[in-house]
Formats: C-alpha cells, structure tokens, sequence
C-alpha cells in the first residue's frame, strides 16, 4: 500500500543530516540501515553501504533512481542458482569449447602475423 500524497514521501531525517552541506563528488561511503527510506533527489550522486541484514552494500545513486526504496538496491538473499549435476557438466562443456574457440582465434592470428612478415 502506497503512503498517502498528503504526507509526502518518507526520507529518513538522519540521511538528510548526513548529505547535508555535503558535494557528491567529495563525499565519503555513508552508512545506513534505514532500508526504508525513500531516494530523494539531493540524495543523487552519494555513495550509500545500505544494510542488507549481514554486510553493506555499496549504492550510488543516479537520477534513475528517484522515488524508490535503499532497500530495493540492496538485496537481502543471496541467489545461488538452479540445477545440479547435469548443470555444471553443461556449464563445464561450455567453458571448454569458448577455450578452445579463444585458442583458435589465437592460432589464426599468429599465422596471420607470420604471413604479413614473410
């Protein structure tokens, strides 16, 4: 459910303190915990380590982002992947054939090399 217009949106007073007189460009990493807090346009170009429940996580802010959550930028799971076995014999063929590929391309070069010289 959405906050009411009348109250406007909800910026954390302390993150405002901490912007406050401040330039973008000098600022240092600033720390929060306040998730909740919604992105306000002075908010644009500062470095925020916004809590996702272990660690900080780095977020600059860009003009895109106005409007929305610290929190939406600052995922709290940590998404590992899908597939077992059959997943990393695929993943493994892969890798091989881009290697191989690479070494081709590499093969091909240097003959090209070795042409241009003669």
């Amino acid at each position: 459910m959405s906050r009411s217009i009348k109250k406007g949106p909800y910026v954390d007073e302390k993150l405002l303190k901490k912007i406050e007189g401040k330039k973008p460009q000098t600022a240092e990493v600033i720390k929060t915990w306040a998730r909740r807090s919604q992105i306000a346009p002075e908010m644009v170009g500062f470095k925020f380590a916004v809590h996702n429940g272990k660690t900080h996580i780095e977020v600059l802010v860009s003009e895109d982002m106005v409007g929305h959550r610290l929190g939406e930028f600052s995922p709290t799971k940590k998404f590992v992947r899908h597939g077992g076995k059959m997943q990393k014999e695929q993943e493994a063929a892969a890798k091989q054939s881009e290697i191989a590929a690479a070494q081709a391309a590499k093969g091909a070069a240097d003959a090209a090399k070795g042409a241009a010289k003669k």
